[in-house]
């Protein structure tokens, strides 16, 4: 992890949502309002996360909380920063963030553990391996009626009707697509079906 610097801190500030910072003389934005937070900030960043990380095991997640927990004392920092240990404030929303993750984190687990294991489906056979080529190497009109007639079990007037198409022109997509695929295939569909 970098090594944090005042110039976080308003970055954490902008993150937090909090009233943009002006700009000084300098260019740079501060106000006399973050500056005090910039410092503090700078001076506990690093250690939090640390902490942090250590109780959740996930430096990122770390991160994540460490900054909402700045962000929290952002928020109210007129107050935080009177109290005797505002790092003491800020640790003690860190920790109850974490926890909370940690105990959803549980749940989802335990969740998890308790569904039935579902058997692993068999891989496709050759032949319909040959036949997810074959569709896939003809037209989408014609595909796309092959499909609806043979697996869908429409009929041709079903699909004419949802394609929005006469009847007619279903069936010579269906032909025509019987032929593209037993042409792939070699297979002859009049004699064989």
């Amino acid at each position: 992890m970098a090594h944090p610097t005042p110039t976080r801190g308003v970055r954490l500030a902008r993150l937090c949502d909090a009233d943009p910072p002006a700009a000084t003389a300098g260019g740079s934005p501060r106000t006399d309002r973050h500056a005090d937070f910039d410092e503090f900030y700078a001076a506990n960043v690093r250690a939090l996360t640390g902490q942090v990380y250590a109780y959740t095991g996930d430096f990122a997640e770390a991160e994540d909380l460490v900054a909402e927990a700045f962000c929290r004392a952002l928020a109210r920092w007129k107050q935080v920063r009177g109290y005797e240990h505002p790092v003491a404030w800020v640790r003690h929303v860190a920790w109850n963030l974490a926890t909370s993750h940690l105990r959803r984190r549980t749940v989802a687990q335990r969740f998890l553990r308790r569904q039935r294991e579902v058997p692993a489906a068999e891989g496709p056979d050759g032949d319909r391996v040959d036949l997810v080529k074959a569709l896939a190497g003809i037209g989408d009109r014609h595909r796309k009626a092959l499909i609806l007639r043979y697996m869908a079990q429409m009929t041709a007037a079903e699909i004419a009707a949802q394609e929005g198409v006469a009847e007619a022109t279903v069936r010579s997509w269906l032909t025509r697509g019987k032929k593209a695929v037993a042409e792939r295939l070699h297979f002859d569909f009049e004699r064989d079906l």
